[in-house]
This record gives C-alpha cells, sequence and structure tokens, in this order.
C-alpha cells in the first residue's frame, strides 16, 4: 500500500467543522442519547466523524466526545453489519494513513472477536476487489488456534500493514528517560499522554517502562515527578491518569509515610488522592488513606 499525502491542512479544516457540530449538540448523557443521534446518521458523515474524532487529543476527550467515542466502540458488538459498513466507508474516503490504521484496534479485532463466523465470509468477499482492506488485515491477529486464522492470513498483506506499522510506532526523536531531569519527565509525561491513540509511538512506552523502574526501585522519585506534573498540569483527564496509573500504583507502606506529609503540604495532591481506588489495600494502608481523602474522592 503506497504512501498518501495526508493533507493535514484539509484534515484540519474538516475536524473542526465536525468536532464544532458535536459541540453544538446538547450533552448526550447515556448510550440511548448518543444512539437516537448517531443511528440515523448517514454513513459519509459518520465516517468523517469517527475519524476526526481519532485525531482529538486524549485531553479533549470529554463530554458528548467522550460519549460518541464509546458509541463508536460498541458499533461492532451492537451492530456487525453497520461496524463493517463504517471500516469500508474510512478506507474509501480516508488518506490519512494513521488515522485509517485505528479501524484495527478499534472495529475489526472486535468484529473477528464477537462476530467472526458471521463476518468472516463479507471480509473474504470484499477484500477479492479492496487492496486496502487487505491491508488493514495484516494487523490482525486473532488466537493462533483460531480457525479464522488461517483465512484472514491468506488474505492478508501483512508485509506492508507491519511496515507502516514500525514506521507509525518509531517516533521522530527518541526520548531517554533515565537522562532527564524531573521537570523534564514531567513535560515529557504530559506531552505524551495528551496524545491521541493514533499519535502515539514508542516514547509513551518508553515513558511507562521507566514509570515502572521508578516504582520498583526510586518511589520516591516517581513521587517527585508525580508532584511536579501537578504544578504543569491542570487538565482533568489528565490528571484521572496521573491518579489511576502513576499515584495509585507508587502507594504502599513503604510510601504512605511520605504521601501523608505530601498531602498536608499540598492540597492538589490531596485532591489527587481522591481518583486512586486502593478498596484492596491492607486494612492500616486503607484507614490512613481514609484519613487523607475524606470527602474528596472522585
Amino acid at each position: 500500500m503506497g504512501r498518501e499525502d495526508t493533507g493535514q491542512t484539509d484534515i484540519g479544516q474538516t475536524d473542526a467543522t465536525l468536532l464544532a457540530t458535536i459541540a453544538a449538540e446538547p450533552q448526550l448523557r447515556t448510550p440511548d442519547e448518543t444512539e437516537a443521534f448517531l443511528d440515523p446518521m448517514p454513513l459519509g458523515e459518520l465516517a468523517s466523524m469517527w475519524c476526526a474524532l481519532q485525531r482529538v487529543s486524549r485531553r479533549d476527550q470529554v463530554g458528548s466526545i467522550w460519549a460518541i467515542k464509546l458509541y463508536f466502540d460498541h458499533l461492532p458488538h451492537r451492530r456487525p453489519q453497520a461496524a463493517l459498513d463504517l471500516v469500508l466507508e474510512v478506507l474509501r474516503t480516508e488518506a490519512d494513513k494513521p488515522t485509517v490504521m485505528q479501524l484495527n484496534d478499534k472495529f475489526l479485532l472486535a468484529l473477528f472477536y464477537a462476530h467472526g463466523t458471521e463476518m468472516m465470509a463479507r471480509v473474504e468477499q470484499e477484500a477479492g476487489h479492496n487492496d486496502r482492506l487487505r491491508w488493514l488485515l495484516g494487523g490482525v491477529h486473532v488466537g493462533p488456534d483460531d480457525p479464522l486464522m488461517s483465512r484472514i492470513a491468506g488474505l492478508a498483506d501483512s508485509e506492508a500493514w507491519h511496515a507502516d506499522h514500525l514506521a507509525q510506532r518509531t517516533p521522530r526523536e527518541p526520548i531517554d528517560c533515565a537522562s532527564m531531569s524531573v521537570a523534564e519527565l514531567a513535560r515529557a509525561w504530559v506531552e505524551q499522554y495528551s496524545r491521541s491513540e493514533r499519535d502515539q509511538d514508542d516514547n509513551l512506552f518508553a515513558i511507562m517502562d521507566f514509570e515502572r523502574d521508578l516504582r520498583e526501585d526510586d518511589p520516591d522519585r516517581m513521587i517527585d515527578l508525580i508532584l511536579q506534573i501537578l504544578k504543569i498540569e491542570s487538565n482533568p483527564v489528565l490528571l484521572s491518569l496521573l491518579a489511576a496509573g502513576p499515584l495509585e500504583d507508587v502507594i504502599s507502606v513503604g510510601t504512605i509515610d511520605r504521601i501523608e506529609r505530601e498531602a498536608r503540604a499540598d492540597a492538589r495532591f490531596r485532591d489527587l488522592l481522591g481518583g486512586v481506588w486502593y478498596h484492596r489495600a491492607p486494612d492500616e494502608l486503607k484507614a490512613r488513606l481514609n484519613a487523607l481523602v475524606g470527602e474528596s474522592r472522585w
């Protein structure tokens, strides 16, 4: 599959229009409301909206945008034929390759997992005359013993997919976490975790691996990093990731003394503890966290 012109200027204008349409709608509070809004929408508009949502930064995925993303996540399970229709429409109309690549995780894997036998005959029929679908199938991996695997492998252009996947995952400027100051790490954490899934690369996984190393080998520096992120970031989506990830994971019997000191000295850190789930913690640790969190649980 050849490289396409991504047309970033046109993409930006189209995305802005579509996202403005979403913002103009009343808040979508339930799946039923979201389905009533989106199910009647023409396929072309749905495909354009899905593509636009893939390029929304994680920090902006709130309100109706989040509700609509969940609609698309549930579509392969709820309406598999409609989900495949959308896959084919995106393949037909969208030139931006990193966006199109999201179809794999977002639709095809779920379709084959939930409705593989039902969908396989149609996929084979479509792939017979659709090079882009064969390329996309190169990234589908069901269980090795699944009878569908050999049928998918017979259709897939795996070599082209893996070349593009490697290019997408490889960062232009790899980061070296071990050589960075805490302030530099905090800025890198915010940048990487802010990205949409479409824009994530191996730099995110480098930070995730370094977080694990800090938790195990230098938990005090992990807490330093969390405090530094709090100094430069206030976005609620990112703070929820910070609470449920690095902070939740670093809390232990060995770190609770410092956690208490920091919480008493820093109201924002104390508030962040409200996003931590610790119901499985030992009783003593749970009691000390309860005393800190009080009524501020999220």
